[in-house]
Formats: structure tokens, sequence, C-alpha cells
């Protein structure tokens, strides 16, 4: 691609954190469970040493640009000092200028044990929270293998707003085992109480390799989940949230990190497991991190990465299954902007979506319609 057009494109960071107290039974992110429950000081600085050693190996990727947005994930990011966060900023910025008001969210657990005051997050350098609730009831939380409780979940979001936060992004899950309507609801109408300014609401799925795979907790039925998605829909929009993607609803401003992902933007990634993106002169690249923590930590400052071209027969479907999620869609010439490749190349299937009534008429903009977002995954194949 063309150096003009990189310069143009967003890039951002993705840090993972792989540690957490317990590993939850629908989990299937890259965490590991600490034997003592907490992280001593010498691994947590001998890792923060690491992701700056592995951020000196991408410097190549940065191609002249600022960072435009943080996201750091896990695992439970909270269980690392804010400390050691100012330290791993204040390298980073040796090696690359960020962006005025650059967006760094940290995700964090409710446990009040875990973490640092919110307000010493606050004063490192984080400016967003995403805090993973789940729910607010005793049963679910129970079922779910979470060790915070109701008190601790309201606490969490009154505790940041206290601290100074005005970005708060509550994660929430719904189709729980055994959740009725009334109960689905009552965790949104909970989090909004409470003051969150986002909510990411998603569906419980079932994913290989955790316990909830193996062990198949019985579900609520179509016609509940249908209820409780449409009625819930209805209860965010009464009390001013927009969905601006599958599953964000955001009252004030979106995630802008999560929107350079679906805008097909490029991300830096450090930490064990850590999925980047990159575009070069002569490609676009995805790339991985080692998964293991000990691994990692031992191949640091080694390249340990996997690196993957996106092919140009793949690209239409890599950038749709982004920029398809958004229900605002795309401008139509981001697919040149992002991909180097005309748009004029996947015109039939376009034109094809258009007649079928599942992608916005606006030939200006790349959209689905209402009907194209509930049958996304039929809009999406139409580009392998």
């Amino acid at each position: 691609m063309h150096p003009s057009l990189i310069a143009e494109i967003p890039l951002s960071l993705y840090i993972h954190m792989p540690w957490c107290v317990r590993k939850c039974p629908y989990c299937d992110f890259n965490s590991h469970e600490l034997a003592e429950g907490q992280l001593s000081q010498e691994l947590e600085q001998q890792y923060i040493d690491a992701l700056i050693k592995d951020f000196a190996t991408q410097k190549e990727f940065i191609q002249g640009r600022e960072l435009h947005s943080i996201f750091i994930g896990g695992g439970t990011p909270s269980l690392i000092s804010a400390l050691a966060y100012q330290r791993l900023f204040e390298a980073l910025k040796s090696q690359i200028p960020f962006q005025e008001n650059c967006e760094i969210t940290m995700e964090a657990n409710p446990g009040t044990v875990e973490h640092d005051p919110f307000e010493d997050y606050l004063n490192a350098g984080i400016n967003r929270l995403s805090i993973g609730l789940q729910s607010f009831d005793v049963a679910h939380l129970k079922r779910l293998g979470r060790i915070h409780n109701p008190d601790n979940a309201k606490s969490a979001i009154q505790n940041a707003k206290s601290a100074g936060f005005q970005r708060i992004n509550v994660d929430l899950m719904h189709g729980l085992p055994q959740q009725t309507v009334a109960q689905a609801l009552d965790d949104l109408q909970t989090a909004i109480d409470c003051g969150a300014t986002h909510i990411s609401w998603y569906q419980l799925t079932i994913e290989p390799n955790t316990v909830f795979y193996r062990s198949q907790p019985t579900l609520p039925d179509e016609d509940v989940l249908e209820k409780i998605q449409l009625q819930g829909e209805a209860l965010l929009r009464a009390h001013g949230f927009v969905n601006y993607e599958v599953s964000a609803w955001a009252k004030e401003r979106p995630s802008q990190h999560n929107l350079n992902y679906w805008q097909f933007g490029d991300y830096l990634a450090i930490g064990a497991g850590a999925h980047g993106k990159v575009t070069l002169p002569d490609g676009i690249y995805r790339f991985q991190k080692t998964r293991m923590p000990k691994d990692y930590l031992e191949q640091v400052p080694a390249q340990n990465l996997q690196f993957k071209v996106i092919a140009d027969d793949d690209m239409p479907f890599e950038f749709m299954m982004n920029a398809l999620r958004l229900n605002a869609g795309l401008p139509s010439d981001f697919y040149l902007k992002r991909t180097g490749l005309e748009l004029s190349t996947i015109q039939p299937v376009l034109d094809e979506l258009r007649q079928k009534q599942l992608l916005d008429q606006d030939v200006e903009r790349l959209k689905c319609t209402e009907q194209g977002r509930l049958f996304l995954n039929t809009v999406l194949s139409s580009f392998l």
C-alpha cells in the first residue's frame, strides 16, 4: 500500500495481561490462574520489562504515526499495579507520541482486593474503565464462577465515578443459565442506575475449551432469548443509549479503540497471546504472540510472533467482517483507504446484496439494512 494511505490509518495498541484470580467456566480467553491469587512484585516487574522490550521490536510498524488508543485486556489487568502502568506508559511515550486525549482503557474486575484504588489508575494515565460485571444477580454470578457479589459490582461503578472516571463501560451478559426476562432487564436497569456510560451487552455463547462446553448448562429457550433481546434494546434506547455496534451501546462517546478495530484500522500488540494487525507497503499482516506467559517471558525481546499476510482474495471478508458490525457502516471509500484495493473488485457482490435488500441502497456507504443485520453471517459469507 502507498505510504500516503498508511499515514492516514489510525494506529492503536493492545496490551494483554494474562493472569486472573480464577478462571471463569465460560471464558475462552488467554487467561491463567495465579497460584496464590495475587501477582508478585517480581513477576509484575519482569512482565512490564518484557512488554517494553516487545514494543521495541514493533517500532518499524509505526511508520511515523501517533498512538490513537490503548486497550489493556486480559485476564484481569487490574491485578497489575497503577505504578507499573505508569512506568509502562512512560517507556511507550519514549518510543511513540500519543495523540492528544489518547483513549486508554483498562479492563477491571469488581473484587476490591485485586487492584489499587481507581484514582491511582486515573493518575497513571488510564482514562476509561471497562468493568467486567456480567450480572448483578447473586445466583447468576455464582453459576458464572465470578468472585464478586452484587454489592461489589455496584460499588465498582460508584467508586470509579468518585475517583474521577467519566467514561465507564460495563460488560453484561444475557441468556445466562436459568435467566428470566425480568432478571436480564434488571441487570441492565441496575447498570444504568449506577451510572454506566457505555454497556457491552452480549449473549452468552458456549465456546470450546471451556468448563461450560464440557458441562453444557441449560440455557433459556429461543422464545425467552428473543424477548430479552427486544425488551433489553427498548430499555437501553429509552435511557438514551445508542446501539452503534452489534453488542455495544453508548450513552455518550463510543469506544474509540474498538471503533478502530471495526473501521479496519491498525493495532500493535504486546503481551502473551496478543493479536495485532499492521499495514505495510507490501501488504496487510496479522500477527500473534506466543500464548503462555512463561514462554513469552523467555522469548522476549526476540520477535516471538506468528506473522501472516492477508491475501487480496481474503480482504473483502476481512474488511466487511469488521465494518458491517457497525450499525452505521462505513463510507464506501474506506475500502480503498484501508485495504488499498478498488471497490469495483467486489461491486457484483455489493449489487447482489442490495438487490436482496440486505445492504443499504446508498452507494456512498457500506451498511447493512435492518434485515441484513439480522442475517449478518449470510451477508458476510457472500464475501468469501
